[in-house]
């Protein structure tokens, strides 16, 4: 059991999840002809997501001026915004970020201080009409922001010191908390707390540089939270061929500095590990021989894939650069020795790449390349957090949109696909890093949402959204791309009708810039994606539905005809059953007649629970012959109300005529809920 102060009964609400972030390698290099003067790394034009959606609802191309001009205004109105939004005396906005839609509708984002101090996990996007109205607000979390004190009951150094064992615990080396704790309101998961944020320096065991964020509560010293905000994975890569460059050219000297994308620079760290080092340059703009042991080829790789997926942000979806203020990144590469990593880092703004083993596979391919420069647009647009299930949606988006960048790109050399890190080699088998259509297939990932995938690395539980984005692209089944066999299966069992990578790239992209906040997960995720896909096409049209069902297809959500395409046998019990504080379970019960032989393997279950905190709550199912199959476990750290989710049984060895129940318990103090409705459906 643990101690909460009473919290306010909120409206009955869809319950939220918590999500993460992944990358990739290349190895080999290109063997770069270089060209100053107009950018040039352009691919064959890019399908059309436009047709069909509705042109209000796309994004409006803004110059980097016009959109800070849109953060001037909405800077200037920040405390009548506040007010609209009745936040509390203490509360102030800070302006991040400013979408903008054809329409003239505007997705302001927003941070929050209170008492001055920054509220991380309070961040929200207000959505407001051309004529001013605020249409829609999402928010990171629907508690009040509020603490009984900003003085702390702990010092400082006590928070410090817990930061740095959590780091010396994975491994760090020579851990520093440079400049100690900053005082913070941690919002992100649960009821609002005083607390300490430390960031712990020095270097990641593998000798990546480490950004370890540390939340300890202020009051209590418990620690609440850690994240690593450099993000990283491991791969080799092979090139892509001879391609244009954009350099500049000073006097008789050529140097990788691309004029036409926010001066993007590419340096050469010659095996050291901090610094920019050198900006690369000579006397002929010829860049690289194809072999990694000239320095110059690694850099070709990197300043082009920069290029394109700077490209692929302002052509496919308006963005100029990955703030939207046309300011361009850099690149790092040959950093460390026989390192095997690549990353982004938010404090250098830029991406890092190392050379593999034996400093022979530099890691700059066009997917790793697009996989780092997109978790700085995570950072500054969505900032989803690098743990749990938000984590695992960062790590994802990443991998989404290296994906795009790659069909974009039309390179013949690295062909567009769905396998993550195919050209690496990482296994030494010929076998990609990850699998977009059935993630699975690495081993590791999981195709599929379940209860406790926010416990597993964000890697690997990245794996429903990669699988999420391949059917809505493509749809299920097997099927043949580009040369590249797939074969994707479905949670249910049932089949998804993809609606083209072009149109489910618009949804991704501007859900992750319009609704996604830093504690999205799979729940919040699925419902951004369908407020995009209602927005761009109509929550009546085929794509709306495809979203809905790609999503039933790792098992987030029901389908909208309960799975059955319209052909199922349900039964549904709507009497309302009290669930007792931290107390006895209780069962709501549903006789099922008239079916013959066992139930499916895809057996639909709809739970509608209202509660003032479901991580109290285990659900099971209980199946005729008392065999109890688990739908939710226990979470100390899903603080959000309410449970209305669709859950998918294997109860093939169940016979499907006879008493079926739901059981429910609350298992820790101060809630109150009750099981509104459940249904179960044979599809």
């Amino acid at each position: 059991m643990r101690s909460r102060s009473s919290r306010r009964r909120t409206s009955h609400t869809t319950p939220r999840r918590t999500a993460a972030v992944v990358l990739v390698g290349v190895s080999a290099l290109l063997a770069a002809a270089v060209q100053s003067g107009a950018a040039t790394a352009a691919p064959g034009k890019a399908p059309s997501a436009s047709a069909g959606a509705k042109a209000g609802a796309l994004p409006l191309k803004l110059t980097p001026a016009q959109r800070a001009a849109l953060i001037r205004e909405a800077d200037a109105d920040k405390a009548a915004t506040a007010g609209e939004l009745d936040l509390g005396a203490q509360e102030k906005l800070v302006v991040r970020d400013v979408v903008k839609d054809t329409d003239g509708t505007l997705h302001t984002r927003y941070e929050r201080t209170y008492g001055g101090i920054p509220v991380l996990g309070g961040d929200l996007v207000v959505r407001t009409a051309e004529d001013g109205r605020t249409e829609g607000v999402t928010k990171a979390t629907r508690a009040t922001i509020e603490v009984p004190s900003l003085k702390p009951a702990i010092a400082a150094g006590q928070a410090e010191r817990q930061a740095l064992g959590a780091a010396r615990a994975e491994d760090a080396k020579s851990p520093d908390a440079g400049g100690g704790p900053r005082k913070v309101v941690w919002a992100a998961s649960g009821k609002p707390a005083l607390a300490y944020e430390t960031v712990v320096g020095g270097l990641q065991h593998d000798g990546t540089p480490q950004e370890l964020h540390v939340i300890t509560d202020a009051t209590t010293g418990k620690k609440l939270y850690e994240w690593e905000a450099v993000r990283s994975g491991t791969g080799h890569t092979v090139y892509s061929g001879t391609v244009d460059l954009t350099t500049t050219q000073s006097g008789s000297t050529y140097n990788l500095t691309d004029g036409a994308r926010g001066n993007h620079r590419t340096y050469n760290l010659n095996r050291g590990t901090s610094g920019t080092g050198t900006l690369f340059s000579g006397a002929d703009d010829v860049w690289g021989n194809n072999s990694p042991s000239n320095l110059e080829s690694a850099a070709a790789d990197a300043h082009y894939g920069a290029a394109l997926t700077w490209d692929y942000y302002k052509n496919v979806h308006g963005r100029s650069g990955i703030r939207g203020d046309g300011v361009g990144a850099y690149s790092r590469v040959h950093y460390g020795n026989n390192y095997v990593n690549a990353f982004w880092s938010d404090s250098c703004f830029c991406m890092t790449y190392g050379d593999g083993s034996g400093n022979a596979n530099p890691l700059t391919s066009i997917d790793v390349a697009a996989h780092e420069m997109t978790h700085g647009l995570t950072s500054a647009t969505a900032g989803l957090n690098y743990s749990g299930e938000s984590g695992g949606l960062n790590e994802a988006t990443s991998d989404i949109i290296g994906a795009a960048v790659e069909f974009y790109a039309a390179n013949s050399s690295d062909v567009g696909d769905y396998l993550i890190g195919e050209e690496i080699d990482i296994n030494g088998d010929g076998t990609p890093l990850r699998y977009m259509d059935r993630p699975s297939r690495d081993g590791v990932s999981k195709d599929s949402w379940y209860s406790g995938i926010g416990s597993i690395d964000v890697h690997y539980s990245s794996g429903p959204a990669n699988h999420f984005f391949y059917l809505l692209s493509e749809g299920s089944g097997t099927k043949v791309i580009n040369g590249v066999s797939y074969d994707s299966p479905t949670a249910d069992g049932l089949p998804v009708t993809g609606i083209g990578r072009a149109k489910a790239e618009q949804i991704w992209f501007k859900a992750l810039t319009t609704k996604f906040t830093s504690t999205t997960n799979y729940a919040a995720a699925r419902t951004g994606t369908l407020a995009v896909a209602g927005e761009l096409y109509g929550t009546t049209s085929a794509e709306y539905k495809a979203v809905q069902d790609a999503w039933a297809g790792v098992a987030v959500g029901p389908r909208p005809d309960g799975g059955g395409g319209g052909g199922g046998t349900s039964f549904e019990n709507t009497a309302d059953v009290s669930i007792p504080d931290n107390g006895a379970a209780v069962t709501s019960s549903i006789p099922v007649t008239g079916r013959t032989g066992n139930a499916p393997s895809n057996l639909q279950v709809a739970v509608d629970i209202v509660h003032t905190w479901r991580g109290d709550l285990v659900i099971d199912l209980l199946a005729p012959d008392g065999t109890a199959y688990r739908l939710k476990n226990f979470s100390s750290s899903d603080s959000a109300d309410n449970v209305a989710e669709t859950y998918t049984v294997n109860a093939s060895s169940e016979t499907a005529n006879g008493t079926w129940k739901l059981r429910v318990q609350d298992q820790a103090a101060q809630d109150v809920g009750t099981i509104n409705s459940w249904k179960l459906t044979f599809p």
